[in-house]
């Protein structure tokens, strides 16, 4: 190891205790404050139509399907103009919807072949105080002053080929801006010095994927941050295996490996257990022990439930149970302790978006604008079926009494109609 990589790690490492905590009013990053999707606040109503509580629709232009993030009264998104050769970043005002930064921090005169289903903006961004992170994939990285969105730094190094599109969002842990850079061609995550931009270090993937088929190689899916026995660990889905590693080093602490592979939700960590959906072509819902107990390093695998997991929507654990629906819009619900299944039923048509749970209850949209509202618990309760115009792709966030919601075309601020 260089002196040079030694000396960012410990730089990393003295920085990442001072990393700001975020207020129970923000929604900083992919699946909010918890990484997990969970707004236990927040109290945003159950009911609404387009003529019923709206607080306010803010058209956005272009096209991109990263979730909004909340921090500061200020809400952020990224979006992609001129048929994807501008990528931009968005902000909108909490309190009234009006839109008070739209910059363009990458211009692109040629672009990579995507599915089209994606967009050229799906990661999400993720903020701190006075910054904003964004990633467009391999079309490039920046950080942006909050106040001005004056771009701070760019990073234009981390190329891959990612086939379908980009679609893996940073994190911030301490010093460090994460991101996974996981294409047909390259496979690793990156670590850059969130002040400058500059890679610290990277993290090649362990897993022997020169073997696979570029298009076996490949995935979208965005890190969670855990802390296991008393330190932090980066969980880290990639194709064909599941890592714990060091966030200081890059150290691989364990690993498990799986069937799939353009794995796309996020990592849960809960109850001591890592619970990740295999990927791509038939998913399954493992729970992992995340630590190593095999002579190579690997971890026991708890339960595995073999059908209906989901592709695209990241699961949610909420009091000892499992939500999740499936691409096709069957929801389920199983006791994350032993992966029992407790119930089972349609709930939506295609479903892409990550679901959250807020003031009690747990919101499933799908592709059409229409989100089921459920109550937690081991038997199906729906209390309420609502409907939107355009489609929702995005993840929706929840601050306060509110709920944002992002469809192809809009932005909307959920909220009960207050008595005047």
């Amino acid at each position: 190891m260089t002196k040079r990589r030694l000396f960012a790690i410990a730089l990393l490492a003295l920085l990442a205790t001072t990393a700001a905590v975020p207020a129970a009013e923000d929604w900083p990053q992919f699946r909010g404050p918890s990484q997990q999707g969970w707004a236990e606040s927040s109290h945003p109503p159950t009911t609404w139509s387009e003529t019923q509580n709206i607080a306010w629709k803010t058209p956005i232009p272009g096209l991109g399907w990263s979730s909004p993030v909340i921090l500061a009264k200020q809400i952020w998104m990224t979006t992609a103009t001129d048929d994807g050769k501008s990528l931009r970043a968005i902000c909108v005002d909490q309190d009234s919807g009006k839109i008070t930064h739209d910059v363009e921090v990458f211009a692109e005169t040629q672009l990579a072949p995507k599915n089209a289903f994606n967009s050229y903006a799906s990661p999400t961004p993720v903020l701190e105080q006075g910054r904003v992170y964004v990633s467009f994939g391999t079309y490039g990285s920046a950080c942006l002053d909050a106040d001005t969105a004056a771009i701070i730094w760019k990073n234009n190094d981390l190329r891959l080929d990612h086939k379908e599109g980009p679609g893996s969002s940073p994190i911030i842990w301490g010093n460090e801006f994460i991101l996974h850079c996981d294409g047909t061609d390259v496979q690793y995550v990156a670590v850059l010095n969130k002040l400058t931009g500059q890679l610290a270090f990277e993290i090649q993937r362990s897993y022997p994927l020169a073997t696979l088929i570029g298009d076996f190689r490949k995935a979208y899916s965005t890190p969670t941050v855990a802390t296991i026995d008393g330190k932090d660990q980066l969980i880290s889905l990639g194709s064909r295996r599941v890592y714990g590693y060091d966030p200081v080093n890059g150290n691989e602490l364990w690993h498990c490996d799986v069937p799939g592979f353009s794995n796309v939700p996020r990592p849960v960590f809960a109850d001591g257990l890592v619970f990740v959906s295999t990927g791509f072509q038939n998913a399954e819902l493992w729970a992992i022990q995340p630590r190593a107990a095999g002579p190579d390093g690997s971890a026991p695998i708890i339960w595995k439930y073999l059908r209906g997991a989901p592709l695209k929507p990241s699961i949610l654990f909420v009091n000892d149970q499992l939500y999740f629906v499936s691409d096709s819009g069957i929801g389920r619900c199983l006791d994350a302790k032993t992966g029992r299944q407790l119930w089972q039923s349609r709930i939506l048509a295609a479903a892409t978006a990550s679901p959250i749970y807020a003031g009690g209850y747990i919101y499933f949209f799908d592709e059409h604008g229409k989100c089921a509202v459920l109550r937690p618990g081991p038997k199906l309760d729906e209390v309420a079926e609502n409907q939107l115009d355009g489609r929702i792709l995005a993840s929706p966030a929840a601050v306060g009494d509110a709920l944002f919601v992002r469809t192809d075309s809009a932005l909307y601020r959920i909220e009960k109609a207050k008595p005047e």
